[in-house]
């Protein structure tokens, strides 16, 4: 059995459903397909939230009548039958009454605005079941609050998914397509609750790992993980093959191909994923696996809204203990750290997320001196294989970004990943200057030494 994923652009359209079923009837094996909602209503179910807490009644109509507008034009399109039309229009108004009681809850809380953020994949699955229902597929459509569950910390509990999942699926052995929600779940007061945004990726992961796949494959409008941004850099290219740990970097450093959750559970599991163009569905995508064959620097990828904070022990030499009270305090206020260079006395970190950077602040200052943050940062991510063995690697980066001023550099933490903070003014250069020089400029050499 294989997981599909297809995401909001690949089925934000009644021709791209379309597609998706010819895509599943093309390849024999069975399958869980994972499908987010449909591109912009994730957005406009928000949108309707906020009017909701604002007790905005007006405003949340208004926009609940313009969603409802264009489910009903999508399955006009979606449908080839008035049998088919006329289910497809019973989900639109219960689903959406459902939406309306929803907005009317006074006060309108968390609990309610997970739930009707909810509806954008509980539609988009029951308007496609209902699609193969009427082409006569062999498919059932499966609840993912059945069996998808997240701890008090907000991590899926894989045990229990896998437990409830087979029991599930054991129930369904006659069927050859499985259609299922991503993103959504239940958390452990049995309330409707999610994996964050971009969890789609994760809910595949998670079931791929679950039930030990074959393959996961993430389907978007996208031909693989490329080798950097095409937004920024003219000459990009997809990579073939990563292993987990080079995706995994990939991931959180900025490809937004990937989710970055999404690695962990297939990892542990040792079942590949492979990125697909649901554009292009003949492309090889990019393979994710244990190992690969491919080059020793695979990919470039750029994290923004980086925050560096420069920390000093106050105690100068022999500051054992220092690290443990600096980063007690970043547990403490929940808050990641990406980067971190040290010397005897004194480190520096870098953060994605300064929502508390002024608590956080203040408890540093109570044993430590700090420069002055330098906000508006960039981190430079180059990825591949760096094991100790290999030669050279450090010195081309460096050669490459020697016009640009670079403020902390890791590098042999991870044997997959070379990172440089930069200010965000040289993030197009530095993306475009090591791309030249890491992937073109030996190629150019051969063919200036070889020319006859």
């Amino acid at each position: 059995m294989q997981v599909w994923k297809f995401g909001g652009t690949s089925v934000g359209k009644p021709e791209r459903m379309h597609s998706i079923r010819e895509l599943l009837n093309n390849d024999p094996s069975r399958k869980i397909v994972v499908l987010s909602a449909l591109s912009g209503s994730t957005n406009a179910l928000i949108a309707i939230g906020e009017a909701a807490k604002a007790f905005d009644e007006a405003q949340a109509s208004s926009l609940i009548e313009d969603l409802k507008t264009h489910y009903n034009l999508f399955i006009k399109e979606l449908y080839a039958t008035s049998e088919g039309l006329e289910k497809g229009q019973e989900i639109v108004d219960t689903e959406f009454g459902f939406i309306k009681s929803l907005v009317g809850i006074k006060p309108f809380t968390i609990k309610q605005e997970k739930e009707l953020v909810a509806e954008g994949e509980i539609l988009s699955t029951k308007m496609f079941q209902a699609y193969l229902e009427e082409k006569g597929e062999n498919s059932v459509l499966l609840p993912a609050l059945d069996f998808m569950r997240i701890d008090a910390d907000g991590e899926p509990e894989l045990a229990t998914i896998e437990e409830k999942l087979v029991t599930i699926l054991n129930q369904y052995t006659d069927r050859q397509t499985i259609i299922t929600q991503g993103f959504i779940c239940r958390n452990p007061r049995e309330e409707v609750d999610n994996l964050k945004r971009g969890g789609s990726d994760y809910t595949a992961s998670l079931i791929g790992g679950a039930i030990r796949a074959d393959e996961i494959q993430i389907w978007t409008d996208i031909d693989g993980m490329h080798n950097n941004d095409p937004r920024i850099v003219k000459r990009t290219f997809p990579i073939r093959e990563l292993t987990f740990e080079e995706a995994a970097e990939l991931a959180y450093f900025g490809a937004k191909i990937l989710h970055p959750s999404t690695i962990t559970p297939a990892k542990l599991r040792g079942v590949p994923v492979r990125l697909k163009n649901t554009m292009q569905p003949d492309a090889p995508g990019t393979l994710i696996a244990n190992q690969t064959s491919d080059r020793d620097i695979k990919a470039i990828a750029a994290k923004d809204n980086i925050t560096a904070i420069y920390i000093h022990s106050t105690r100068m030499l022999n500051a054992y203990g220092f690290l443990r009270r600096v980063f007690e305090i970043f547990e403490k206020y929940k808050t990641p750290v990406d980067m971190i260079t040290t010397s005897e006395v004194s480190v520096s970190v870098t953060i994605d997320n300064s929502e508390n950077l002024d608590k956080i602040t203040a408890d540093l200052r109570e044993f430590a001196d700090l420069e002055e943050h330098d906000r508006d940062q960039n981190i430079i991510c180059i990825v591949g294989n760096f094991s100790a063995d290999k030669e050279g690697i450090a010195l081309k980066v460096l050669d490459a970004m020697k016009n640009i001023p670079i403020r902390m550099i890791s590098y042999g933490a991870s044997e997959h990943n070379l990172s440089l903070l930069i200010h965000s003014k040289y993030k197009a250069e530095a993306l475009n200057v090591l791309n030249e020089r890491l992937f073109y400029y030996e190629d150019a050499m051969k063919d200036i030494f070889t020319a006859p």
